[in-house]
């Protein structure tokens, strides 16, 4: 039960001792108090006058009156006006504090009966991962985990698009440029080398504007199952998978199902015949299916080309009815970038004509682009910032800021090898996490490294500081306890802690991975206060040193939940 929640019950039963009347607890509104007042949280009185019958000073004063002598967690109030402004006492700090220590499930919560399928990462196979894709993929992974958390069931999936036009650039490039190269023959990761085989496609086409038409002969062929070209476009994507592979191992990311466009683009295309058959489509002479949106404000949208091959929304057709015949599920999330804003409009509202009843259980989480100093990024000039070479300078950075502090005496190679992975990818998962994933964002791979301020480094060398007077504890004879009063500042560590849930459900209902990476930010920052403050383990009374040993137990508890939604692990030392 949350402060606000338990003020409300509570100001419920004064009401009815007071009035005689039945007032829910739902209907009193309860926030925290405002900085120029004393006092925790304030009760709006306004909404009781009808029932007391009095002004609202005098409301207020009866009602925090009853409340002082009636409940031991309340310390104090003082009135304002049609304001109650109440502060709780060490009593019920101190049983807050003893109920997230006694909830080992505390910060999950209760079941919301929802199944909700995420959709991220889904990378063409035309070119390796990039810095765009991290952004993805640490969205969806956390989102999916925040949803979690919020007590739903989440399935995470993605969609490898792995046909169509721009795979065939890649495909005709490297027939034509490549010389039968291979990963093995080249030393290059299979993504890496097809990658380079669409910038290659990019300067042939600029060079001849007409090899397009042999890119689309190739995809008319592919799409009838012509043996050799089938036969290289399996060769090729396999080179591409093993490298995702490799790339999502680093970054920690999984998915609990995978889906393949040339196995649903069929299914889209029979969808499209539905929808001619329903008079929703319609076939142009020259061959080509549309769906005219123009009467909804938008134009109208290509399904099928004059030649037979499908777009790629006819495959998001197949694939979104597959996914809720398959899974029943109550919604279903795309983490796609805000460049694709108008398709997934279109994409509800073709659904929506084609008699689809659960259309409107799609949501479009959609996230701004990253961006570099120097501007945006553009896959077919090889302008990106690759996301194994990215992995890579990340752990160089916090290698060389770890050794330039000088703290990691005594501890193995190995140990050291795997805290500065651990700190590197902290590092960069945090800098992309906490910004808003409506916001574009510019990424700055020095500046997430910084082990001071809102960075991934700081809260785990917050969390790695904790664990270290936790180990020092562990020699003194004291079990931890709630016996003891806490001081202010133990106060707002307890008050930060209780918010934990609500943090989870605030993050959810926005897909905001933001409002947890914020949330462990200012408990870390006000953990650091204390302990520049409060001497823990030199503090000579037994009950308040067990206090604060459960106290700082419980934050690095919290901490590791919160930045494990993120991805993030938290080292024991640092």
């Amino acid at each position: 039960m949350t402060a606000e929640s338990f003020i409300a019950s509570k100001a419920s039963e004064a009401v009815k001792e007071l009035y005689s009347v039945d007032f829910p607890a739902s209907g009193i509104q309860v926030s925290v108090t405002r900085k120029e007042f004393e006092g925790d949280y304030t009760v709006v009185v306004f909404p009781l006058l009808r029932i007391s019958r009095s002004a609202p000073a005098v409301t207020a004063e009866a009602l925090g009156n009853w409340l002082l002598g009636h409940c031991p967690e309340i310390s104090a109030f003082n009135a304002v006006q049609g304001f109650l402004n109440i502060s709780l006492s060490n009593i019920y700090w101190q049983e807050s504090l003893k109920s997230i220590i006694d909830d080992s499930s505390f910060g999950q919560l209760a079941s919301t009966g929802k199944r909700i399928m995420v959709e991220f990462s889904s990378p063409n196979t035309n070119k390796p991962l990039h810095l765009g894709h991290v952004r993805n993929n640490l969205l969806g992974s956390s989102v999916s985990d925040l949803l979690k958390a919020a007590g739903n069931e989440v399935i995470k999936t993605t969609l490898v698009n792995d046909r169509g036009v721009h795979i065939c650039k890649s495909m005709y490039a490297w027939e034509q440029r490549f010389n039968g190269a291979t990963p093995q023959s080249t030393g290059k990761k299979g993504d890496h080398l097809v990658g380079d085989c669409y910038v290659e496609y990019a300067r042939m086409e600029k060079e001849n504007p007409e090899v397009l038409d042999k890119v689309h002969e190739m995809l008319v062929k592919w799409e009838n199952a012509d043996p050799a070209v089938r036969k290289l476009w399996q060769m090729m994507n396999e080179w591409v998978f093993a490298g995702f592979e490799q790339t999502y191992k680093s970054l920690g990311i999984t998915f609990d199902k995978t889906y393949y466009e040339h196995d649903t683009y069929l299914l889209g295309k029979e969808i499209v015949q539905r929808g001619m058959e329903m008079g929703v489509l319609v076939k142009d002479p020259d061959g080509s299916v549309w769906c005219d949106l123009t009467a909804d404000g938008l134009d109208r949208k290509l399904l099928i080309r004059s030649d037979g091959t499908s777009v790629y929304i006819t495959q998001d057709l197949g694939t979104a009815e597959r996914r809720f015949s398959e899974y029943r599920l109550d919604s279903h999330v795309y983490v796609v970038g805000d460049e694709q804003n108008y398709h997934f409009q279109v994409l509800k509202l073709i659904l929506k004509k084609l008699g689809y009843d659960w259309a409107d259980q799609i949501f479009h989480l959609s996230y701004g682009m990253v961006e570099l100093p120097e501007g945006k990024m553009k896959s077919r000039e090889g302008t990106v910032v690759d996301a194994d070479e990215l992995i890579e300078k990340m752990y160089e950075e916090a290698k060389a800021t770890s050794e330039e502090s000088g703290k990691l005496e005594g501890i193995s190679a190995e140990e050291k090898e795997r805290l500065y992975r651990m700190i590197g990818l902290g590092a960069l998962k945090y800098f992309i996490l906490k910004v808003d994933p409506k916001k574009k964002m510019l990424f700055n791979p020095k500046e997430s490294i910084d082990f001071n301020g809102n960075t991934g480094p700081f809260i785990q060398y917050t969390h790695a500081r904790i664990s270290s007077i936790l180990r020092k504890a562990s020699d003194i004879a004291v079990t931890p306890c709630v016996n003891a009063d806490l001081s202010t500042k133990e106060i707002r560590l307890v008050k930060l802690l209780s918010l934990y849930p609500q943090k989870v459900a605030e993050g959810a209902s926005a897909y905001s991975p933001a409002v947890i990476a914020n949330y462990a930010y200012d408990l870390a920052k006000e953990f650091n206060q204390y302990y520049h403050d409060t001497p823990i383990l030199k503090e000579p009374d037994k009950d308040v040193l067990a206090l604060r040993i459960a106290l700082i137990g419980t934050l690095a508890s919290v901490l590791r939940k919160a930045m494990g939604i993120l991805g993030i692990e938290l080292p024991e030392r640092m």
